[in-house]
């Protein structure tokens, strides 16, 4: 088993806390191995298997519990047994259990209990949930493998450059499931095809009963070939439309759809924000998707190489804990703006920087912003790495992906 420190480190942080754990992620993204990890280490700090109660609720072993009772009866026994010893309650795809709030609740309460919990669609964090737990919740977001953690979790030639590695990663992703197949063409998009669809059938169609799957895979093919544009709800329900994807121009459903695959965490929106407005825009936005080996599955090409890396960029920013907008300044878009408590970076995301039109768009971007605080351009041109005269630092993209 290849641990994930990033967030491994975090639920030991939280450890014995009296804050429920919530592990939320897309499907196969690694969830249930993070726990598995975490209570291996458990053991090795010398907890006992008796202290752990580890239940997931997709296995076969799992399924006679099917109610809120029976759940809460055999977590209750053996807190009972173990009596004053901390018990690690480990609870995978909890949301498959009817009224499973109530039980989480009730046990949150007793002093040798500790809960962590995974999901893999944001509907188990409602607000019902909210209201059941009073906000004694931690939420840890989980997201496929990062560049950084594909090194680690795939086998290569020794004479292969981290370039081609990271070609391998734009068009395969991070989804850990594909560890064993060695970027074999024909069996990784097969274990990509069987990820999207169990998460399609699970937790999309499965929340909307009445949801046309054929026009919902038609809205998740535009947005995964849409991936960085700025749209709205109405500009992607006239194009659909235009397409004759959808039969009517009709802006809630789509908006309805877009949610439940947000929820899913398949696509993630990104809003605007005007720099020298200071304030959020209303309207126009961006999506992303979570996973570049999802987009390879959806649309059955590899295609806008730059658009793939500002993606990657756009959740590798997330897994260092950044809050990310899309930058505005009069005219002119930034592609990220990352702040984290009195830290900002502005950063344009660029694959080749050979022409002089390319070069000014971007730099001219960032020299239009007067503050001081850090400026760059991430490139996988080698030859463009540097600094400018007015301190915008151009980085190679593939050191800044497997930095520390």
């Amino acid at each position: 088993m290849i641990d994930r420190p990033l967030y491994l480190d975090k639920l030991m942080s939280w450890k014995d806390k009296d804050t429920i754990k919530v592990i939320t992620g897309i499907r196969r993204c690694g969830k249930s191995k993070i726990l598995e990890s975490f209570a291996e280490k458990l053991k090795a700090q010398g907890v006992s298997e008796k202290q752990i109660i580890q239940l997931n609720f997709e296995e076969m072993g799992d399924e006679q519990i099917t109610d809120a009772k029976t759940l809460h009866d055999r977590i209750d026994a053996q807190l009972k047994a173990n009596k004053n010893k901390m018990t690690y309650i480990m609870l995978d795809e909890i949301q498959k259990i009817p009224e499973w709030e109530k039980v989480v609740a009730s046990l949150r309460l007793r002093k040798n209990a500790d809960l962590y919990l995974t999901g893999s669609n944001a509907y188990m964090l409602s607000s019902e949930l909210a209201t059941f737990l009073s906000g004694r919740y931690v939420e840890i977001k989980m997201l496929p493998l990062s560049f950084k953690e594909f090194l680690t979790f795939h086998k290569f030639p020794e004479n292969m450059s981290l370039e081609r590695r990271l070609a391998l990663y734009t068009k395969f992703g991070g989804m850990p499931s594909l560890k064993d197949f060695n970027f074999d063409e024909g069996q990784s998009y097969e274990i990509l095809d069987g990820i999207y669809n169990t998460v399609l059938v699970k937790d999309v169609t499965s929340r909307a009963k009445t949801t046309n799957t054929a026009t919902l895979e038609k809205i998740i093919h535009f947005l995964a070939d849409n991936i960085s544009n700025i749209s709205s709800t109405n500009n992607i329900t006239n194009a659909l439309y235009s397409a004759k994807s959808i039969e009517s121009k009709n802006n809630a459903y789509v908006e309805g759809c877009i949610s439940l695959l947000e929820k899913a965490f398949i696509f993630y929106p990104i809003r605007r924000y005007d720099i020298k407005g200071k304030e959020y825009l209303r309207s126009l936005e961006k999506y992303y998707i979570v996973d570049s080996g999802l987009r390879y599955r959806i649309l059955g090409r590899v295609s806008d190489n730059g658009r793939i890396l500002e993606n990657i960029v756009y959740f590798e920013l997330l897994r260092r804990g950044y809050n990310v907008a899309i930058g505005k300044y009069d005219d002119k878009e930034i592609d990220f703006i990352a702040t984290k408590q009195d830290e900002k970076l502005y950063i344009q995301v660029n694959d080749k920087m050979d022409r002089t039109k390319t070069i000014e768009r971007e730099l001219g971007s960032l020299q239009q912003i007067r503050d001081s605080f850090p400026k760059m351009v991430l490139t996988n041109d080698e030859l463009a790495v540097g600094s400018t005269e007015d301190g915008i630092r151009i980085v190679s993209l593939v050191e800044w992906l497997t930095q520390d």
